[in-house]
């Protein structure tokens, strides 16, 4: 069974499991639901499990999920202190200084605004996520650009 919450998804992966794994059954979940789930299974917090990062990308992906739905609030919890980093974290492999000058155009505001993490403009992309007038307007772009 997948994890219907972030804070599952802390618990799961302080119990053992891989969390990026953990992550994306729990992303799977998530845009499966309707509005009003949604907004529950964020809005509990999510154990701090110890790692900056993970703990900083929690709070992101809270605060994104919110934001990037319309659902009726960003949880609290988001702006926590172990929900930010003190340092820049680059998505990998982009360790070099071109993808990384990228990556700070893309990256979702709750993403690069609080925790100074860095990724694609689309980081929690699942088969099972709706389809939306922002997400096909993103494909148009990268079609012209090819």
């Amino acid at each position: 069974m997948r994890p219907r919450s972030l804070a599952e998804v802390s618990d799961r992966h302080r119990a053992g499991q891989e969390f990026g794994i953990t992550l994306r059954e729990f992303l799977d979940e998530f845009y499966l639901a309707n509005r009003e789930e949604r907004q529950n299974m964020i809005e509990v917090e999510p154990a701090v499990i110890g790692d900056t990062r993970k703990d900083a990308y929690l709070g992101a992906v809270g605060e994104h999920l919110a934001q990037r739905w319309n659902l009726d609030h960003i949880p609290k919890w988001t702006l926590g202190a172990t929900r930010f980093l003190d340092w820049p974290w680059f998505d990998e492999p982009f360790n070099s200084a071109k993808p990384q000058m990228i990556l700070l155009m893309e990256s979702p505001v709750a993403l690069r605004r609080r925790q100074q993490i860095f990724t694609e403009s689309e980081p929690l992309r699942r088969a099972r996520m709706p389809r939306d007038s922002r997400a096909i307007a993103h494909e148009r772009v990268f079609e012209f650009a090819q």
